[in-house]
């Protein structure tokens, strides 16, 4: 029998966990790119008139008038007066100032000419028609 001052030990298996976090941290980044990548407002698909205009970005109040006349915020289904309700309270709110209306090409002129007064008279003044550029 040995003394047990001379005893050895016998180490265990260690388990090198470094490049298991390195692997799991790229896959939370690859998830949280996706995530914002899926979160940009696509919107509806509706089709657009074509017209040129100017690209713009940033986060924006989109109402769709579908073919239809029947509209949707922000791809939520809604009437002319939510909408107009809604938007106004969400700008005295502090949102996004920057209101688009994406109109079918088979939808009525009347139901955005409408809605856009409808807002003007609410205060909101920056309301803008979405188009599909030449290029698209």
């Amino acid at each position: 029998m040995e003394p047990s001052g001379s005893r050895r030990r016998r180490k265990g298996a260690r388990l090198e966990i470094t490049s298991l976090m390195d692997v799991m941290f790229l896959v939370l980044v690859f998830f949280i790119y996706c995530m914002f990548d899926m979160a940009v407002h696509h919107g509806v698909k509706v089709d657009l008139p074509q017209a040129p205009g100017a690209l713009e970005k940033g986060e924006r109040i989109v109402v769709t008038i579908l073919a239809d006349d029947s509209m949707q915020l922000n791809g939520s289904p809604c009437s002319c007066d939510e909408a107009v309700a809604k938007i106004s309270a969400l700008v005295a709110a502090g949102a996004p100032a920057d209101v688009i209306v994406a109109g079918d090409r088979n939808a009525s002129l009347g139901a955005g000419v409408s809605l856009i007064a409808r807002l003007k008279a609410s205060g909101v003044e920056r309301v803008s028609f979405q188009t599909r550029g030449a290029t698209e």
